[in-house]
């Protein structure tokens, strides 16, 4: 179908929950109307009491390709996307190989991804030491933001940069006005010695809250100093929020995000010898979770994203179970919707609230805002249509990402995936994927 009708009493609309019909042609919405519209000649969905709303977009995914496609791929990355009704993501620099610090670099992602994208997806570029000068080339060439750590990654091709790395590439980023988004966390050597690389505790212990607090009082500055956007990605200590709070006071240019594993999971739940739960900076405890809710629900985050970042089960030590050892990253690029709506039911998070995070908000970050996040004339028809009763386990059966180990595994949650439309084709029907291939890629427009 090239031209057809979506119909909902449930539809969002400027965001809120209107009954309307949507007249999509040509991968673009034509038309929208209040209420219920059918015509003789154009096909009709008629969703009911589904909920219809902007397709997921995802800005920030771990993809691995080229590489490392054994840790997962774009083929598997953008099924599960599909499928968890994510509609649009953006990809990390690492851990592909190479990683993406230059233009040659992004010109072989970019080929790779051919013939294997089934939802859009888009780049960033990545900021270390050696290619200041490779910046404004990856910037020209339409990445959506420079991606730079301030500890170390754990890939040996992307070590971290230091003030002054970032202070030499800040006039660049100024005169583009692309963001910086960086991982906050600045080692030192004020931790506990570890006596037992298995304890999850140990590991908490081995990356504490003032890390955190130390980069994000750098990247504040270095906001401040230079005038430019900076994007703190997940952040996990609670006691960043107040310095960001009042940045956010003084400037439009400041954004941060967080994770579904830090609002669902907590530290004094996870058990030993369980590193499908290691992710950096760590999930920290349950009252230190409650206070990234309450900065949640007083509209803090600018969006939220899943940080997939998969392994292959041996490099996450599932077997051995060493924390130290294992590499950090949570896997549930498919689950952001439940998992957050599931949780923030308990919460009292509101879906007007909640959707625009996943949706809107994201896009007006990225700076695509013309183009998808809402459901408007003359936008993309990404679209996903779910079910807020309907409640699911979590199954290895269920999940299309290339490894089925996710600490998500096995849990009840609430908030179904039904349809997915992508580019105005329909790409997952009935949770189940029925046309592949569909996805653009994306390019800043510089």
């Amino acid at each position: 179908m090239t031209e057809f009708l979506i119909y909902s009493k449930r539809c969002f609309l400027l965001d809120a929950f209107q009954e309307a019909t949507i007249h999509i042609k040509n991968q673009k919405i034509l038309d929208i109307k209040k209420g219920y519209h059918t015509s003789a000649s154009i096909p009709f969905l008629d969703y009911q009491n589904l909920i219809v709303m902007p397709g997921i977009i995802d800005a920030h995914v771990h993809i691995n390709e080229p590489g490392r496609e054994s840790w997962e791929g774009f083929d598997t990355a953008t099924k599960a996307a599909a499928v968890g009704g994510v509609t649009t993501l953006i990809e990390m620099p690492l851990n592909a190989s190479p990683v993406t610090t230059n233009i040659n670099a992004l010109h072989q992602k970019l080929e790779s991804s051919k013939n294997k994208l089934h939802v859009n997806c888009g780049f960033y570029g990545g900021t270390i030491p050696t290619n200041k000068n490779d910046i404004e080339g990856l910037i020209n060439a339409g990445v959506f933001g420079i991606k730079g750590f301030l500890t170390p990654s754990g890939i040996d091709e992307f070590p971290n940069v230091t003030k002054l790395d970032l202070e030499a590439i800040a006039p660049v980023l100024k005169t583009h006005d692309i963001p910086l988004l960086l991982h906050c966390e600045l080692t030192d050597t004020k931790v506990p010695e570890v006596t037992n690389t298995k304890s999850y505790q140990s590991y908490l212990n081995s990356r504490p809250q003032h890390w955190e607090t130390n980069a994000i009082a750098l990247a504040l500055d270095l906001q401040k100093k230079f005038d430019i956007k900076v994007h703190i990605v997940h952040l996990s200590a609670s006691k960043g929020i107040e310095p960001i709070k009042e940045r956010l006071n003084e400037t439009n240019k400041l954004t941060v995000e967080t994770c579904p594993h830090y609002l669902f999971f907590n530290a004094e739940t996870i058990p030993d010898e369980s590193p499908i739960y290691k992710c950096a900076p760590p999930i920290r405890e349950g009252a230190n979770n409650d206070k990234l809710w309450d900065f949640l629900l007083d509209n803090g985050f600018s969006f939220l994203g899943s940080d997939h970042s998969p392994a292959p089960p041996e490099r996450k030590q599932l077997e051995s179970g060493d924390f130290f050892k294992a590499w950090g990253g949570i896997s549930g690029l498919q689950f952001t919707l439940p998992i957050l709506f599931s949780e923030g039911q308990k919460r009292g998070l509101q879906l007007e609230k909640l959707i625009p995070l996943i949706t809107r908000k994201p896009s007006e970050f990225l700076g695509i805002n013309q183009k998808k996040g809402t459901l408007a004339p003359g936008l993309d028809a990404d679209i996903t249509v779910w079910d807020d009763t309907q409640q699911f386990t979590i199954s290895e059966a269920s999940i299309e990402h290339k490894h089925k180990a996710t600490p998500y595994l096995n849990h009840r949650v609430f908030g179904k995936v039904i349809h997915t439309f992508v580019n105005g084709v329909h790409v997952v029907e009935n949770s189940k994927l029925k046309t592949l291939n569909q996805g653009k890629i994306l390019l800043k427009d510089t």
